[in-house]
C-alpha cells in the first residue's frame, strides 16, 4: 500500500491502490486526490484540472514512485514560483508507491472554509 509523508506537517498517510475514493480534483490517486481524501490542506485553485499551479509541492523522496510528468504539466510547472528540479503539481502526480512531498510555505493554508483552524485537529490527531 502506498504511502504518502506531507511536510513540514510530518503526517504520512497510506491507502489502499483502487479503493481510494476519487475526490474529482486531479487525477484520481493522485498526490491531490490523496491529500484530499486524507483532510490534508493543499490548495488547488483551478480544481486540479492543470491550469493553475498552486497545487506545485516539492518530492524530498520517491520520484520515480509518481507517474512520469507530461508536456502539459511541464509547461504549467515553468510558471510556478519557487520551482525546483523536484517540483510537480499534486494534480497530476499519480502515487504509485511511497513519496515524500513538501507543501511549499506560500502554498500551506490551515483555515478551512468555514474559518476554523485545521492545523489544531491535525497536530491533536498525529500525537
Amino acid at each position: 500500500m502506498p504511502k504518502v509523508t506531507f511536510l513540514p506537517a510530518n503526517v504520512t498517510v497510506e491507502f489502499e491502490t483502487g479503493r481510494l475514493p476519487y475526490q474529482e480534483h486531479g487525477r484520481p490517486e493522485s498526490i491531490l486526490d490523496v491529500a484530499l481524501n486524507f483532510d490534508i490542506p493543499l490548495e488547488h485553485a483551478c480544481g486540479g484540472n492543470c491550469a493553475c499551479t498552486t497545487c506545485h509541492v516539492i518530492v524530498r523522496q520517491g520520484d520515480q514512485n509518481l507517474s512520469e510528468m507530461e508536456d502539459d504539466e511541464a509547461d504549467r510547472l515553468d510558471m510556478a514560483a519557487d520551482l525546483t528540479l523536484h517540483s510537480r503539481l499534486g494534480c497530476q502526480s499519480v502515487v504509485q508507491g511511497d513519496v515524500v512531498v513538501e507543501i511549499p510555505s506560500w502554498n500551506r493554508n490551515y483555515v478551512s472554509e468555514s474559518g476554523a483552524s485545521t492545523l489544531s485537529a491535525r497536530q491533536e490527531a498525529n500525537r
